[in-house]
């Protein structure tokens, strides 16, 4: 079971939620970046590693069972906010088709460089599956 926090009178932000409440098993993922299965960037652009990176997390997720609808938190780490901000329909389309209409907690911070020299993005996600 999982509540999205939204205190009264504050404006609904877009695209994630200010907190969630939720009661279940915990389920964490490392740092992902948007490299294939091997380790291996198949490219070098922000929105093709948002992707990779997302369907990546789900993989990781439903190794314990859990779907995108059980993402509660997550933190989002870019090398190039300009970049990001830039292309946020185009990432905004991405979410919709690889996670759909589901809204956690985020954070977003830009870096000066992840530990993969390719990886523009990285992600930390946390997940609770109803018991």
């Amino acid at each position: 079971m999982k509540r999205i926090l939204q205190p009264a009178g504050w404006k609904r932000p877009k695209g994630y939620a200010n907190g969630m409440e939720a009661t279940g098993r915990m389920v964490f993922t490392a740092g992902v970046v948007g490299w294939n299965a091997q380790e291996e960037f198949e490219c070098d652009d922000l929105v093709g590693q948002v992707r990779q990176t997302l369907q990546n997390t789900l993989a990781i997720l439903a190794e314990a069972g859990a779907g995108p609808e059980h993402i509660v938190r997550m933190t989002w780490y870019i090398t190039d906010r300009d970049d990001y901000l830039a292309r946020q329909k185009e990432i905004g389309a991405v979410w919709k088709e690889v996670i759909g209409l589901q809204f956690p907690a985020m954070a977003c911070v830009q870096v000066v460089s992840l530990m993969e020299a390719r990886a523009k993005i990285e992600i930390e996600t946390t997940a609770v599956i109803p018991r």
